[in-house]
């Protein structure tokens, strides 16, 4: 009796319920990221900008895009690979948590799904990302990892809202350290 109830079961799992996880589509990640600015638009390849970040190397239209921001390429190839490691359990609590809400907020008016219409949308993307991105890197993020675990094919990442934001601070990565080191040390602590 009991030999008949396993081989129910293994031919159960065979036909119904293995065919529900290997036909599971593969999820999106971001391909291009529309650098938008006003009226104007600029679309790059995630792969070119990892291949630069990696090699120096760069298509023409990035070393337009890199160009225009008037920082020097090895200041923008060290924020691309600057790694944060962190926990997955401690990012969780992070981007769950009173000051991740407020983070992701402001942050979800600047990186944004295309034609996301609410900051919940782009908050629920940012969050996926952060996690995706960690796994990514094995307990790690970077940026070029964040941008490969977004959720939409495209990110959307407006400049004019990146603009108001760096006024405040001096770099950009004066801006990662300020967005990711204060409120990070105080979890860990914790």
């Amino acid at each position: 009796m009991n030999f008949r109830k396993i081989l129910i079961f293994k031919i159960f799992f065979i036909f119904v319920i293995s065919p529900l996880f290997l036909n599971v589509p593969k999820s999106n990640s971001a391909e291009e990221i529309k650098i938008t600015y006003s009226i104007f638009s600029r679309t790059i390849k995630v792969n070119s900008l990892k291949t630069f970040a990696k090699e120096g190397k760069s298509t023409k239209k990035l070393k337009r895009i890199l160009k225009a921001t008037g920082s020097p390429d090895k200041e923008i190839k060290t924020v691309l690979n600057k790694d944060f490691e962190i926990p997955i359990t401690i990012a969780s609590k992070l981007i769950y948590s009173e000051i991740g809400d407020v983070f992701l907020t402001r942050l979800s008016s600047i990186i944004h799904p295309p034609r996301a219409t609410d900051e919940k949308t782009g908050m629920l993307a940012l969050r996926a990302s952060v996690i995706q991105g960690i796994k990514l890197g094995n307990g790690k993020i970077n940026l070029i990892n964040f941008f490969e675990g977004y959720p939409t094919k495209t990110v959307i990442l407006d400049v004019s809202a990146l603009s108001k934001v760096m006024n405040k601070v001096e770099s950009i990565s004066e801006l990662l350290t300020f967005f990711t080191n204060s409120p990070l040390e105080q979890i860990k602590t914790n």
